[in-house]
């Protein structure tokens, strides 16, 4: 798999009947190995090793209604209060992070209310904070570290 702008992780992979798999710590088990799967699997690590956040604030892949429909969030971190502390949205490498991509996670963020935001494509990470009271976004250069201490 391509080198990612993450640092070198230790992620467990496999093959088996002609694919490749990697494990996800958080849904304990191993996942087919696609380009956009193993930016997720980046990030959680990023997020577990890196930010400190517990393994049980952690939630991958989870189904949620927006509008009437059904909707898949990559990752998200909640707090001691279950409060939503960062939404992830992942891509895979080779597609663009555009306009679209922005857009597609303000619309998420409708649901969650989160503290902040991260869209990665694995080369590019964007990460913001939502001012709720002037209704802005606001650019930060990384998360906050997410531990409860």
């Amino acid at each position: 798999m391509q080198k990612l702008a993450f640092q070198a992780y230790s992620l467990m992979t496999k093959s088996s009947e002609n694919k490749r798999y990697i494990f996800d710590p958080i849904r304990k088990k191993f996942v087919i190995l696609t380009p956009e799967e193993w930016v997720r699997q980046h990030v959680v690590r990023y997020l577990l090793d890196d930010k400190k956040a517990p393994k049980s604030w952690v939630n991958v892949e989870k189904q949620f209604t927006l509008a009437g429909l059904q909707k898949r969030f990559d990752v998200i971190v909640f707090s001691a209060d279950g409060s939503v502390q960062v939404l992830v949205e992942c891509k895979a490498p080779n597609v663009s992070i555009t306009q679209d991509t922005f857009d597609q996670i303000a619309r998420y963020n409708m649901n969650f209310n989160a503290q902040y935001m991260m869209i990665t494509n694995g080369l590019k990470h964007y990460y913001c904070s939502f001012d709720y009271e002037n209704q802005k976004y606001h650019f930060c250069e990384d998360l906050p570290m997410l531990s409860p201490n």
